[in-house]
């Protein structure tokens, strides 16, 4: 799949307000449009955006220390202007904790760098965002 630049879901109804998102390889997640245990589609745009420059960073650092902790929070507001709805103020942060000694030191040591690779380069999903690229929306 990584040489095959073709990506997809497929999203299909089960009940009113539930959807089940499946991807190529069988993983299913249930959606909904009320919230309750599952998730939105905005939650979902916001655990994409976090979920993706975690991997970015997490591959970096965790080569020099398991990390004690990571967490990664997104946060946006949700406002509506002439156009619509969208969401504004998306922020990305870090809580990172490595172990003391030589081989956390070397984590911490490369933490910032990371983050901004991810931001500027690696992490599709918030350059995809950040670009503003298009959405084509077909009928079938």
């Amino acid at each position: 799949m990584a040489d095959d630049p073709h990506r997809s879901v497929h999203v299909a109804r089960v009940e009113a307000g539930v959807y089940v998102a499946r991807n190529v390889r069988g993983g299913e997640l249930r959606i909904s449009s009320s919230g309750g245990s599952t998730f939105t589609p905005v939650e979902l745009l916001l655990a994409a955006i976090g979920a993706c420059t975690a991997v970015d960073v997490d591959t970096v650092t965790s080569r020099r220390a398991e990390p004690d902790r990571f967490e990664v929070r997104v946060d946006a507001a949700k406002v509506r202007d002439e156009g619509g709805n969208l969401l504004r103020d998306l922020v990305v942060t870090f809580d990172l904790a490595f172990p003391e000694g030589e081989a956390g030191d070397a984590a911490r040591s490369v933490v910032a760098r990371a983050v901004q690779v991810s931001h500027d380069r690696t992490c599709t999903v918030s350059r995809t965002v950040e670009a503003g690229t298009p959405v084509e929306v077909r009928l079938a």
